[in-house]
């Protein structure tokens, strides 16, 4: 199923196509099912839902995905509130420690705009990249082909329509970079709210 990840066009309703996502879904459900102190069923279904993903991860239930993971790859600690969802048409890469707010999409998958190849079903895959230590906002929305820097912030409600650099502070529809992380963020966590003392002596 290489036409997925060729960013050509390509009819998603193919009976080899929908036979594997079928059997992802089928993970994806049990997943969804399972109860909040299944925490080591939770984990091993994730492992095998999953292209790649790393220590300590967590995905709070519900979690929605075209292919239930398959074609993501997370690295270690890296934390989703709920309704996460992925559209994995094609791989999406998350750098380690990466925390997602809730409600937040993901999407691979493009339609064209020409009205007759939408009419027949037509589709599109481009990659998404998530870099380390990010955080994505409530409700964000990244659409196919992006990436993010690492130690970004994307602010809530934003929708990620072009690339984003590292350590930066990015919101809005259509997201654009606000400002740059500085040393004011050193100092203060939220508004005038400072962080202790303490918490900054351990800071790298």
């Amino acid at each position: 199923m290489d036409i997925l990840h060729s960013g050509e066009l390509y009819l998603p309703m193919g009976d080899e196509i929908m036979e594997e996502q079928f059997k992802c879904l089928e993970r994806l459900y049990d997943f969804n099912q399972t109860r909040p102190l299944e925490q080591e069923k939770r984990q091993k279904l994730l492992k095998e839902m999953f292209g790649d993903i790393g220590e300590g991860c967590y995905i709070e239930p519900p979690f929605h995905s075209n292919w239930g993971g398959k074609h993501c790859h997370f690295g270690n600690f890296v934390y989703a509130n709920f309704n996460l969802t992925l559209v994995d048409d094609t791989h999406i890469y998350v750098g380690n420690n990466t925390m997602f707010g809730p409600n937040v999409t993901v999407a691979t998958a493009g339609h064209p705009i020409l009205p007759e190849l939408r009419e027949q079903g037509y589709q599109y895959n481009f990659p998404v990249r998530i870099g380390k230590n990010c955080w994505i906002g409530a409700g964000v929305v990244i659409v196919p082909g992006v990436t993010i820097g690492d130690n970004t912030v994307i602010g809530a409600g934003s929708v990620v329509t072009k690339d984003i650099p590292s350590n930066v502070v990015a919101v809005g529809n259509p997201c654009r970079v606000m400002r740059e992380i500085n040393d004011n963020d050193k100092e203060f966590y939220f508004k005038n709210h400072k962080i202790s003392d303490d918490l900054r002596s351990n800071l790298k």
